[in-house]
């Protein structure tokens, strides 16, 4: 697991701006399959890979409420509708809500520098803005990717003591220019939060989101205090379940330390876009999304015409997903106490249902045979991202992909040019020219499509 997985941003499915007055023109939607995307939860279940609740809704209808597995394994009990799961960094769009909220209130502005609040600000920092760290553009190291966080993770940790293992790092961009996710960002943002109001940051979301929109099962998570319904969160080989290794949750703050529901954050969807806790200007502001298709704790885009607002989240023993189709009011939410991405998958696959495609289940794929000079065409470095680079390699005559310090996975063959994954619901897709040649793979995964350029041959 690497630092980033623990409090990760998942971008799902990616949209355009949108405003509570857009709430209401609802489009027209294909009937739902509420049955087929039953057998897509389903399979993640059969697998092993999700033990949880899943809700999806239509505005305020509750289409789909069914919760799988048990919330904690040694006692068999099962989990259920009001089943408490951390939610990991979902809880960037409630501090991104906060900040919003004191922004409405004249107690700061989002244009601000930090420093004007944070005077002890390193002079690194002298051109970063409370915008910048909203949308993960501010340059700030992560602090869950620093060697000290191995052992911070364990302890106790203040949000000063949290700030001091970045803080006085060199920042890894300048403002503004790029993007990199960040957890240090929000954990900053919960900091700035307590210092303009005097309340800490579990005080403020409690009580100015939580209680005003009735969510009496969400708050800030604790590793000592007793939480009635709260779900244990396990990794797992196959069908063997393990308990995940420890978090302290003081660590994640502001960036994932929250607690949740599916009902609940149904409430908190229902809350946000129909305009029942921010103004019109600032739901405008939380949803434009800056670099990245990334906007304030939201991933925010459209694909093929249909706008979504998402956010996924994972922390040691759970995932997360939740998102909102604003043409359509459609929410789906789903939450596992099972370390992985199925999730993420699972409501891009059942927004894709909703939306009127088709979608292959792992169990439905049919492995076909290739030829080897067609497999060696592949092999080669492919750069997903800056930085970033997946290896293709032949053995034998199973092709295999291995992204930069992950082990390797296989790749089997839907056809000549199109692979899948069985350790996660992905696809690969060679892009081929009339010559034969090779310069491109595409990733599609959670409804994204990702192409990754050829960089060097075998």
């Amino acid at each position: 697991m690497t630092g980033l997985g623990f409090l990760r941003a998942v971008p799902l499915l990616l949209a355009t701006t949108v405003t509570s007055a857009a709430l209401a023109q609802v489009s027209a939607t294909p009937a739902l399959d509420i049955a087929r995307m039953e057998q897509i939860v389903q399979s993640y279940v059969a697998s092993n890979d999700f033990m949880g609740s899943v809700l999806v809704a239509k505005g305020n209808e509750v289409l789909l409420n069914k919760s799988y597995g048990s919330a904690n394994l040694d006692w068999n009990i099962p989990n259920a509708a009001n089943t408490k799961f951390r939610i990991g960094s979902l809880t960037k769009q409630f501090t991104a809500a906060s900040v919003l909220l004191l922004e409405e209130r004249g107690k700061l502005n989002v244009e601000d520098l930090v420093s004007k609040y944070l005077p002890e600000a390193p002079a690194t920092w002298e051109k970063i803005t409370i915008h910048h760290v909203l949308t993960h553009t501010a340059g700030l190291p992560n602090y869950t990717a620093v060697p000290e966080f191995a052992e911070a993770v364990r302890q106790v940790k203040t949000p000063q003591q949290l700030l001091a293992l970045f803080k006085d790092k060199p920042l890894e961009f300048a403002p503004g220019e790029n993007f990199k996710y960040s957890n240090s960002g929000y954990v900053l943002l919960g900091y700035l939060i307590e210092k303009i109001t005097g309340q800490s940051y579990a005080q403020f979301v409690q009580e100015n989101i939580f209680t005003p929109l009735s969510m009496k099962d969400s708050g800030y998570d604790s590793s000592i205090a007793i939480n009635p319904r709260h779900a244990t969160g396990y990794t797992h080989q196959g069908a063997q379940f393990s308990a995940a290794t420890y978090v302290d949750m003081t660590t994640p703050y502001a960036a994932g330390s929250l607690y949740s529901t599916t009902e609940d954050l149904l409430r908190w969807e229902q809350g946000l876009f129909g305009g029942k806790l921010l103004k019109p200007e600032s739901l405008a502001k939380m949803t434009t999304p800056s670099k990245q298709q990334y906007a304030y704790g939201l991933v925010v885009a459209t694909k093929d015409n249909i706008r979504s607002i998402s956010h996924g989240g994972a922390i040691n023993g759970f995932n997360t997903n939740v998102a909102y189709y604003p043409q359509s009011q459609l929410t789906f939410i789903a939450l596992s106490n099972v370390q992985g991405s199925a999730p993420d998958s699972m409501v891009a696959q059942m927004g894709e249902v909703a939306n009127g495609k088709a979608v292959q289940l792992q169990s439905e794929r049919k492995e076909v045979t290739v030829p080897h000079a067609t497999l060696a065409r592949y092999v080669g470095t492919y750069e997903v991202a800056p930085g970033r680079t997946v290896s293709i390699t032949l053995d034998g005559e199973q092709l295999q992909m291995q992204p930069a310090g992950q082990p390797k996975f296989p790749l089997l063959a839907e056809s000549q040019t199109l692979f899948y994954l069985k350790m996660a619901n992905a696809q690969l897709e060679f892009s081929v020219d009339a010559a034969g040649e090779v310069s491109t793979v595409i990733l599609h995964q959670a409804g994204r499509d990702m192409p990754a350029r050829r960089i060097s041959g075998q």
